[in-house]
């Protein structure tokens, strides 16, 4: 019994320390997070590179891979920003305009707001859609420290993770071994598939908006798609942002077939369908968990943790039900009597 306390100590001290250090360090703690989960998946590609390179040169090509595709994507979103900019300052100072008309009632077009919370919202939307360049130099510090955090957290866990898993796992006592084994196959699986299914969201959220935009007749129908798609990649946007921003252009126009087109083809089949089911059925379908489940899972770590949340809402719900599994089939296994040999 005191042997067992004695190796629970380091375990309990090191996950102290842990959730002290999250509170501290709580404005980065996204990164780290996000960080250490892109390395979760990714050491299957750095294993693979390391048979014949260094360790540490294979961490720093992965990390640089990574790196860079981040920043290709981040310079394809800017120019089509930078090359759409007038349809983008229209569509706001048309929403401004509408806003500013005292006439203007959003609660005689059903909208359950009022024009103080529609206002800042457009600000919000124009900060960064429209005034991103002055965004971030307003925000350059904190965004290239957060940055250095994602990149150095996701270096570091590829070139030292495993060891660190195997110095802390050599501290549990045996009983636990096997559940912590089976957990952290579950969390890669599920890792693996969160950020499969995001990217093939995006991309479906793409293609499957053109006709709606086709149909809109607004013009700009690649642009306004891949606004749509590029809302989507980035988990606490959703293309939902996408549409209900241009749903609020519409109505300013005085285009009620666009609000219509917008609202039940853009917001309802292009973006809630894909977060309602097919996301927590991809992802759920890969750990075995219902889609119900999934959902509730996602969504709620969103709410309550942004950024992070995206990664550890499902991730918890995950591990909460792969526990409770182990745990009935190993109580299961020591009630059936041992069979004759």
């Amino acid at each position: 019994m005191n042997q067992r306390r004695t190796d629970l100590f380091p375990f309990m001290l090191i996950l102290i320390l842990s959730l002290f250090a999250c509170m501290v360090f709580l404005s980065v703690i996204d990164m780290v997070l996000i960080g250490a989960s892109v390395a979760v998946v990714l050491i299957p590609l750095h294993h693979r590179i390391s048979r014949y390179m260094q360790p540490g040169v294979s961490a720093g090509v992965v990390t640089f891979g990574v790196f860079f595709a981040v920043s290709v994507v981040v310079l394809f979103s800017y120019l089509i920003f930078a090359s759409n900019i007038q349809a983008l300052l229209k569509m706001f100072d048309t929403i401004g305009t509408w806003l500013n008309n005292p006439a203007t009632n959003p609660l005689d077009f059903g909208i359950p707001v009022t024009k103080t919370t529609l206002s800042a919202l457009l600000d919000k939307g124009t900060a960064l859609f429209v005034n991103y360049k002055k965004t971030l130099l307003d925000n350059l510090t904190l965004i290239a420290f957060k940055i250095f955090v994602l990149f150095f957290s996701l270096f570091s866990l590829l070139l030292w993770g495993e060891d660190l898993k195997l110095k802390l796992t050599r501290r549990v006592p045996k009983m636990f071994g096997e559940y912590v084994r089976k957990l952290s196959e579950v969390t890669a699986d599920t890792l693996y598939a969160i950020y499969n299914v995001q990217i093939a969201i995006a991309i479906l959220t793409f293609f499957i908006a053109i006709p709606v935009f086709y149909l809109l007749g607004y013009g700009n129908i690649i642009f306004f798609s891949f606004l749509a798609a590029f809302c989507e990649l980035i988990p606490i946007l959703g293309s939902s942002v996408a549409f209900l921003l241009i749903g609020t252009y519409a109505l300013a126009l005085g285009d009620t077939r666009g609000v219509f087109i917008l609202f039940f083809l853009g917001y309802v089949v292009v973006s809630c369908l894909p977060e309602i089911y097919i996301r927590p059925v991809l992802v759920g379908r890969r750990v075995m968990i219902h889609p119900v489940i999934m959902f509730i899972g996602i969504i709620s770590g969103l709410l309550t943790l942004g950024l992070a949340g995206f990664v550890l809402g499902p991730l918890i719900v995950v591990l909460l039900i792969t526990s409770y599994r182990l745990y009935i089939q190993e109580k299961k296994d020591r009630s059936e009597p041992l069979s004759p040999s």
